[in-house]
């Protein structure tokens, strides 16, 4: 497909479409009388707040902790800010990618560890960067349907201590073993060893289906889309400044300290934020195809460690409580493509259904978040999302859905600079829209992401009167 968008692109009539600098919508917002959207669950079913630890980069301060360990803290951490006794919370909801097997049931581990009560049931979820949203959309299901009231969502990544196997033969040899039962038949198996045997299977970023690394994947949809290297920097930079103005203002309020285990430090702040110049990650050398790819550790999201939590119930519920819930969380949708050459294409897919089903259009939005990846990811999803052809020979649609506008866009920076736990990242996605739209009086928010597998989601959510920024 990467050749034939090229090619097609390059012949197509769509001088707007793939312009470089018309990729990206700067237009003035255009005002539209105020929407609403029917509530499809009969429990207007709310967003009261989450939370998340600061993100850090793999091998850094969260080093020497176990995922149940952070994510302890942002169970505690939502427990603290909206004061709900943890009693009544009838059901944990936990996602994780990269899974430790000691703890192969997260959500239970971390919310006992967080002093909830061994009566309240607790399940994890993976659906890669998308496993957080699942999260929620998993809890609105069980709330609609009568079966629990109170659901806590979140989801945890620990990219510093990632499960490394022995490989399969050393495996199999070592099973064996365990059932040999005379010292003969253990010198035996102890002489078919071979040098081979010790070679451990890392874990990779990658692709079952393909074998190809996610980097990979966007070097070559960003040479589908054209997107030059120097605008992939220029996003980059953009999305690094806009987080760490975000974090001076002191909009970050979903973050939650941890004090590390085994120290006397307190984490108060996310660590992957660099504010640098065009100049110096210019610098930088191609990550994954060399030497004339355009990805680099610049413009991609970083291997990160943290943990997010967020508390969803009925409007109902949380007046009787006495909250006051951020947001509505109005529609969802779960997309999925070609998991090779459309890996990276989720919010492309996601957004116009999303829209339908909500009644809404592109204008009716006043927060866009959407998970970055890579800068080349998401500048192709912009021009994917620009084009009539693109719409017509891989959508089935007859036109374009249009791209967002850059000033809605990711305001406070995104995954290229706060970082991306993978199972994390959708609450925070989540968080952040809810309270911009309240900084930024607007009401209506859509968050996009993609997620391995050529999978993707798109949920709309609608400023709740009673919402603050706190």
């Amino acid at each position: 497909m990467a050749a034939l968008l090229v090619n097609n692109f390059a012949r197509s009539s769509l001088p707007q479409a793939i312009n470089a600098s018309r990729c990206i919508s700067t237009a003035p917002t255009v005002l539209s009388p105020r929407k609403s959207i029917k509530d499809r669950t009969g429990k207007n079913i709310v967003f009261v707040d989450g939370v998340r630890t600061p993100f850090l980069l793999s091998g850094t301060d969260y080093a020497k902790m176990m995922p149940h360990e952070v994510a302890r803290h942002s169970l505690m951490g939502l427990l603290n800010k909206t004061k709900l006794p943890k009693e009544l919370v009838d059901y944990i909801i936990y996602g994780t990618v990269i899974q430790e097997v000691k703890t192969s049931n997260i959500a239970r581990e971390a919310a006992l560890t967080a002093g909830f009560s061994d009566k309240t049931p607790a399940h994890t979820v993976t659906m890669a960067c998308i496993s957080s949203n699942q999260g929620i959309t998993t809890g609105i299901g069980m709330i609609a349907a009568g079966a629990y009231e109170i659901i806590v969502a979140g989801g945890v990544e620990m990219m510093s201590d990632v499960p490394i196997r022995h490989s399969r033969k050393m495996r199999a040899l070592m099973l064996r073993a365990n059932k040999a039962k005379t010292p003969l038949q253990k010198l035996q198996l102890l002489a078919s060893i071979r040098p081979d045997y010790f070679v451990p299977e890392l874990p990779a970023v990658s692709e079952f289906s393909s074998g190809e690394t996610m980097g990979h994947s966007a070097d070559r949809l960003a040479a589908s889309f054209k997107v030059s290297r120097e605008e992939q920097d220029k996003y980059a930079l953009r999305s690094h400044s806009l987080a760490n103005e975000a974090f001076n203002k002191g909009y970050m309020t979903d973050i939650v300290p941890v004090k590390v285990s085994g120290s006397d430090k307190i984490v108060e702040k996310d660590n992957g934020i660099r504010v640098s110049t065009p100049e110096a990650i210019g610098k930088l050398k191609p990550a994954f195809i060399k030497p004339h790819g355009t990805v680099t550790a610049a413009n991609s999201s970083f291997l990160t460690d943290g943990a997010s939590a967020c508390l969803i119930m009925s409007e109902e519920k949380a007046k009787q409580l006495g909250l006051k819930p951020k947001c509505y969380l109005r529609d969802f949708i779960y997309v999925s493509q070609d998991p090779k050459d459309q890996l990276l294409l989720g919010p492309t897919y996601a957004t116009p259904k999303v829209l339908e089903r909500a009644g809404l259009q592109m204008n009716d939005i006043d927060v866009w978040e959407f998970h970055e990846a890579f800068a080349g990811q998401i500048l192709a999803n912009f021009r994917a999302m620009d084009s009539d052809w693109f719409a017509q020979n891989y959508m089935g649609r007859s036109s374009k859905v249009g791209s967002p506008e850059l000033s809605k866009f990711n305001n406070w920076g995104g995954s290229l600079s706060i970082g991306h736990p993978f199972a994390a990242t959708g609450v925070r996605l989540t968080v952040h829209a809810a309270n911009r739209l309240i900084r930024e009086d607007g009401t209506f928010g859509l968050i996009a992401a993609c997620a391995a597998g050529g999978q993707g989601v798109g949920m709309i959510v609608e400023r709740h009167p009673d919402g603050q920024a706190t």
